[in-house]
């Protein structure tokens, strides 16, 4: 039998189209990694990265996996005077999610989400699955469809 994470579940229970993968969670650990293992375009396969504002409010960004998010320009995406990232021991109690599995689809709550405007030159993107070893790739449009979320210029500029 097929292994069905939660974001896979809450795709089909929305009816959206999207291509799944797995890999060995042992063998990639880090974004690249990931990409590499999926013989992926790293600029298409998005991290989760879960912030805290200066409000106390939380915020979701996803950027590409090799790139750095710039927390002046996360700050700015969501109007806040500064974000910090959530610590890890945080994470799971939070969104219910384990560092390095953690998905913008299925989250305990929603929380303002935000993606990296890189990702509009994609027809689709990929993201984690919500379990280390899996990916999912899905449509912008699609995913629009269950999760609200801003595009806004979100990566740090290379030297």
């Amino acid at each position: 039998m097929e292994h069905k994470t939660n974001v896979m579940r809450v795709l089909d229970a929305a009816k959206i189209v999207y291509k799944h993968y797995s890999y060995d969670a042992k063998e990639a650990l880090s974004g690249t990694e990931v990409a590499a293992c999926l013989k992926e375009n790293p600029a298409q396969v998005f991290k989760t990265l879960v912030t805290c504002g200066k409000s106390r409010a939380h915020y979701v960004f996803l950027i590409p996996v090799a790139e750095e998010l710039d927390l002046k320009k996360a700050a700015k995406a969501c109007g806040e005077k500064s974000v910090e990232m959530l610590k890890s021991k945080e994470l799971l109690p939070l969104t219910g999610y384990i560092h390095g599995g953690c998905s913008p689809v299925g989250m305990k709550k929603f929380f303002k989400t935000f993606i990296d405007s890189s990702a509009s030159s994609f027809e689709t993107i990929i993201f984690s699955g919500g379990k280390r070893g899996f990916q999912v790739e899905v449509s912008l449009e699609d995913l629009s469809k269950i999760i609200p979320f801003t595009l806004a210029p979100l990566c740090l500029e290379r030297e």
